[in-house]
């Protein structure tokens, strides 16, 4: 099969394209690899849900203290 050069698109037999070897590593390396992208998602979802909880949390606890701070009573005339 000859190389394309520039813009031009070699074409690509459908024998030659079945002759193609795709490499899968073993079930237990598959696996392994499900299991960590499992964790990552689980890790990016549970922030996705918590971290706006805590974010709410903290603003209400900031109002509370502010409010506390700059409340006065008035002074006696």
């Amino acid at each position: 099969m000859a190389a394309a050069d520039g813009s031009t698109v070699a074409s690509v037999s459908m024998a030659s394209l079945r002759n193609i070897s795709i490499p899968l590593p073993e079930l237990s390396v598959q696996a392994h690899i499900v299991a960590v992208l499992d964790k990552f998602e689980a890790l990016v979802n549970g922030l996705n849900v918590g971290l706006p909880a805590e974010l709410a949390a903290r603003r209400k606890q900031y109002e509370y203290y502010r409010d506390k701070l700059l409340t006065f009573e008035e002074a006696p005339a």
